[in-house]
């Protein structure tokens, strides 16, 4: 005998609805800037956002290469954040 349909144990999602929805953050969107002799995360900030007191946004996306603010050197790919 097939199972009476109201004596099922299963919810019921006929109702729902499909759609995109999420809690996480949005993807970061980031540009390569490679550096150049002279260069300073300030120097750099000043370029990119005009304003040098935006280093701590370039040395924050790149604390996976930085330790140091100071210490930058040529040729180092560091990562840029978009324009807020």
């Amino acid at each position: 005998m097939a199972p009476d349909k109201d004596d099922d144990d299963m919810p019921d999602f006929s109702d729902v609805k499909s759609g995109a929805s999420s809690t996480a953050p949005a993807a970061q969107v980031y540009s390569t800037y490679e550096v150049k002799p002279g260069d300073s995360l300030s120097k750099i900030a000043k370029n990119v956002y005009g304003n040098g007191n935006e280093w701590k946004r370039i040395f924050e996306a790149n604390t996976d290469i930085l330790k140091d603010p100071n210490k930058i050197f040529p040729g180092q790919k560091l990562k840029i954040p978009a324009k807020s």
